[in-house]
């Protein structure tokens, strides 16, 4: 197993130079950057040196030298923490990025547990009770749950709170708390915040992790071993959680790798609805205005999530399962 994720981090390093390139490439493939548009905005304004103060900026940022001079300008930068300055904020990225990731991963985290406590024991009950009420019920519900957008939802949660109990369902603090440091009082007043996101976020996740469960139940079910573990003598409680789910699981534990960029960035259109103060809508806006260094850190940093989230999923599947060894 050490021998696995060494050689498993050593890929890594290649593998995520490659998408640092390519996602800076495509990140410059529109016309024009940032610069030229805050141009035309302070020219637009009579700001008549505007474009002398802009060609400043472009010295000082390396946007005057070829695009392989800026890769490396940013790429050299990065190893040592520096991840440029975000043109859109007039910040450093690693503040912006800093301030929102701590919320980003508290909320993606708890989205994540509420999704796999409620789909793995929903799943575990409708395949040990196939067609019967309950499980026609749960699967109706997923049904239900997978066919509605997170977004729609939220939009639906924020009218119905509003206009019947006049609550306030944006954002993760009280007005109070919004730009507090932290203390007991802005963490508990964050934990009441947390729930109506996390069931907004988590809905479609648990209704799809539900059929997922029930299918691998289903099919595990009926493979000889649990035949044989029945034939014996067992307990069914026993054949079902020490036997059946340990093998079932696997499909989930190996998704759990691909939801690890989602514990970055979010879903974004739900986060912008929400007014969550996540890396999602920071994203969103830096591709929208060309913002490159911004955007080129947070996606590689997603990519960065994928790399160890399948390495985790990899781990937890020889731990879960027997069958599964590294050599």
């Amino acid at each position: 197993m050490t021998a696995f994720i060494a050689r498993r981090l050593l890929h890594m390093v290649p593998l995520l130079l490659a998408i640092s390139i390519i996602s800076f490439i495509v990140i410059n493939l529109p016309p024009g950057d940032y610069l030229t548009v805050k141009i035309l905005e302070l020219e637009s304004r009579g700001d008549t040196g505007a474009r002398r103060i802009i060609e400043q900026w472009r010295g000082r940022y390396g946007l005057d030298k070829p695009l392989y001079m800026q890769y490396w300008i940013w790429v050299s930068n990065f190893v040592k923490g520096d991840f440029g300055l975000s043109f859109e904020y007039d910040r450093p990225v690693s503040q912006l990025i800093g301030q929102r990731l701590l919320l980003t991963v508290l909320l993606s985290l708890s989205t994540l547990l509420f999704t796999w406590l409620i789909a793995i024991p929903i799943g575990i009950y409708s395949a040990t009770h196939q067609y019967s009420a309950g499980d026609q019920i749960f699967s109706f519900l997923g049904y239900i749950g997978m066919s509605l957008p997170n977004f729609l939802l939220a939009l639906i949660l924020m009218y119905l709170s509003v206009v019947h109990f006049g609550w306030s369902v944006g954002g993760l603090f009280s007005p109070e708390f919004q730009d507090a440091s932290w203390s007991f009082a802005k963490f508990v007043d964050f934990l009441k915040h947390l729930w109506i996101p996390v069931i907004v976020l988590g809905t479609a996740g648990t209704a799809g992790l539900i059929r997922v469960m029930r299918s691998a139940m289903l099919e595990t079910l009926g493979q000889q071993f649990v035949q044989t573990a029945r034939a014996k003598g067992l307990a069914e409680s026993v054949v079902v959680y020490k036997h059946t789910v340990r093998v079932a699981i696997n499909p989930l534990i190996t998704m759990l790798g691909y939801t690890f960029p989602a514990i970055l960035s979010g879903d974004a259109i739900t986060a912008v609805i929400l007014n969550l103060p996540t890396t999602g809508p920071l994203l969103l806006r830096a591709l929208e205005v060309q913002d490159m260094y911004l955007a080129g850190t947070i996606l590689l940093f997603l990519s960065l999530f994928l790399v160890i989230g399948n390495l985790v999923a990899d781990i937890l599947l020889s731990i879960v399962d027997p069958r599964i060894r590294y050599d």
